[in-house]
């Protein structure tokens, strides 16, 4: 933003102060109303109300139309979010999160239509657009949502997916029934219950498409195995698409694309989202910019971690690890592996000394900090090491944020998630190419300029058969650190 003045970009709603809950508060210091957390995902854009003893709906005073806003004939104290929505959509050139995007292009797409005939967009980390893609397809149905509509756990199986189709069936009907009895009764017209009424309306509108979409296509569905409470019952069952290649086309609607990433496999990339391989054009960087000797990678082959591993091969690789940091005893480092349970296991096993260093950092934590706050503590200790199963990708380590880094198990996709079983049986590439992107992106979580420089190390031999499996699909630019003959 700083360097391309012209590009007006899409923040979410929890960016921007309500104005509408300032004027109920009687607020007029924006920074102040950021600090109560009157922000607009907490606001109501549009309400249900009794009027003349009609039901209506009315929309946030403060809320401007894009005509408006095209226009310039917008009030001055109109709502900051959707003033900055509505000048990217008249932008001759914008920048979204892919969430913002995706939705309106699944939802508000004929609503916006004359603002989205755009000739180019451009995807950034393209390896993770299947990942944006399957939040808006399929469902999740949590246990709190069974409960409130009051159906009987054991009546559905959790495995099957027509069990699944009649259990989205029922919450529907529960839904709608709820709606009706709300709006029959007698007190709601006297004190109406907006709120609650718009939130079971929104469930059964999600409940009802997610039954559709299942149904047209039953076969292209998995349900994943439920994750259950200490004591058994559903927490959450979770229902996704195996192939997205035939929802990924509602996203891309410009006569041209460009996907960017560092770590791209043009036909398994194509593969997974239907693309045709002859309209698609792939530029392959063949150097990278940044110096070999900045980003050298030791390839340590210390054991083969798997779900067979021994506790004997934990245990050699954590005393491994434990060398490594006391080499960079006064550096900041990095240390990736594969799961939570693998986390616990290095820092228990470390020794003393080093485990002081250890600081465990994921995309959410049990103390409740968040990613970013544990990384600013990291940034405060010299001799600071974040330990993490999340940090594979989407984190900037800059300059002496990190000097080493460990990849103590080589990331496969779990197996052992139906879905993730059902797309290697389809889609035999995926999972090889799903392994070599979080490699490759972990290979780079440290190194961010020409100028900067860290020392990676790998300690699991997996790593051999994943770069065998996988050689027709390295860029280029890892050839160098990778010995590969060109």
């Amino acid at each position: 933003m700083k360097d391309i003045k012209f590009m007006k970009s899409v923040k979410g709603k929890q960016n921007f102060p309500c104005e509408k809950l300032m004027s109920l508060e009687k607020i007029e210091n924006e920074k102040k109303a950021m600090r109560w957390g009157l922000t607009c995902e907490k606001g109501q854009c549009q309400e249900r109300i009794v009027k003349d003893g009609k039901e209506i709906v009315e929309i946030c005073k403060f809320k401007p139309t894009i005509k408006q806003v095209e226009e310039n004939s917008h009030s001055s104290d109109s709502c900051h979010y959707y003033l900055q929505k509505y000048l990217a959509l008249i932008s001759n050139h914008s920048l979204w999160n892919y969430h913002s995007f995706f939705q309106i292009m699944k939802f508000n797409r004929k609503l916006f239509a004359d603002y989205l005939d755009r000739k180019v967009s451009i995807f950034d980390e393209a390896h993770k657009i299947e990942d944006q893609i399957i939040q808006f397809v399929g469902f999740d149905i949590f246990g709190g949502q069974i409960d409130e509509c009051k159906l009987d756990y054991s009546r559905y199986d959790y495995s099957d997916i027509d069990s699944m189709v009649n259990l989205t069936d029922d919450m529907a009907f529960q839904y709608a029934k709820k709606i009706k009895q709300i709006k029959e009764d007698p007190n709601f017209e006297k004190n109406p219950d907006f709120e609650q009424l718009s939130r079971l309306e929104k469930r059964y509108d999600k409940t009802a498409q997610a039954r559709i979409d299942i149904i047209e296509d039953k076969e292209n569905f998995v349900v994943n195995e439920p994750q259950k409470d200490l004591d058994g019952k559903i927490k959450f069952v979770s229902i996704k698409p195996i192939d997205v290649s035939k929802f990924a086309k509602t996203f891309f609607e410009t006569e041209y694309q460009i996907f960017m990433s560092a770590t791209i496999d043009k036909n398994s990339f194509c593969e997974n989202l239907g693309l045709d391989l002859d309209e698609i054009a792939f530029i392959d960087t063949p150097k990278s910019p940044f110096p070999e000797v900045n980003r050298s990678i030791d390839f340590l082959n210390i054991r083969r971690l798997s779900y067979g591993s021994t506790h004997e091969d934990e245990l050699e690789v954590i005393k491994i690890i434990d060398k490594i940091m006391d080499e960079h005893k006064d550096e900041r480092g990095l240390i990736l592996t594969s799961s939570i349970p693998r986390c616990k296991l290095i820092q228990r096993y470390l020794s003393p000394k080093n485990t002081r260093r250890i600081k465990i950092c994921h995309s959410s934590n049990p103390d409740g900090k968040s990613q970013d706050e544990i990384i600013q503590e990291h940034a405060k200790d010299h001799a600071s090491v974040l330990l993490s199963s999340s940090l594979w990708e989407g984190v900037d380590l800059k300059d002496d944020l990190s000097r080493f880094q460990i990849i103590a198990k080589v990331p496969y996709p779990n197996y052992k998630e139906k879905r993730i079983k059902a797309k290697m049986d389809k889609f035999p590439l995926w999972y090889t190419s799903q392994t070599l992107t979080k490699l490759l992106q972990g290979f780079g979580r440290s190194i961010r300029s020409e100028t900067d420089w860290a020392k990676t190390y790998v300690l699991d031999t997996a790593v051999n058969n994943v770069l065998f499996k996988a050689q027709r699909m390295i860029p280029k630019s890892y050839y160098d650190v990778l010995k590969i003959d060109i």
